[in-house]
């Protein structure tokens, strides 16, 4: 890290993500983002991601992650079923099989460690 930095998270200007389609169970998703830090050897990430409302299937890395607003259903295949709305911190396993079901436009601030 060359600096230390502050980002205004709602106001935080993000780029398309272009989903997989294969990864869209229902609805129109999209998702746009910002990776605000990453780590010389690429193995650390901090962002900002944010989803539309639907519904999508995914494979997490190991991320931990606040949401700033919005709100969604994560049901971990074989786990736990997470609800997750502004100010909850979440935390995702490698390898973790996941469907999340968007009820509202989320936003959250993330870091995943690869």
């Amino acid at each position: 890290m060359t600096h230390s930095f502050v980002v205004r998270i709602p106001d935080a200007e993000l780029e398309p993500e272009p989903l997989d389609p294969a990864q869209i169970v229902s609805g129109t998703p999209e998702v746009t983002g910002k990776v605000v830090w990453e780590s010389a050897d690429g193995r650390q990430i901090r962002g900002i991601w944010q989803i539309t409302p639907g519904v999508v299937t995914d494979t997490e890395a190991d991320e931990l992650f606040v949401v700033i607003s919005g709100s969604a259903t994560i049901e971990v295949e074989g786990g736990e079923t997470l609800t997750v709305g502004p100010g909850d911190l979440a935390v995702l396993r490698a390898g973790d099989r996941t469907t999340w079901t968007v009820h509202e436009t989320l936003r959250k601030a993330y870091a995943i460690n690869l």
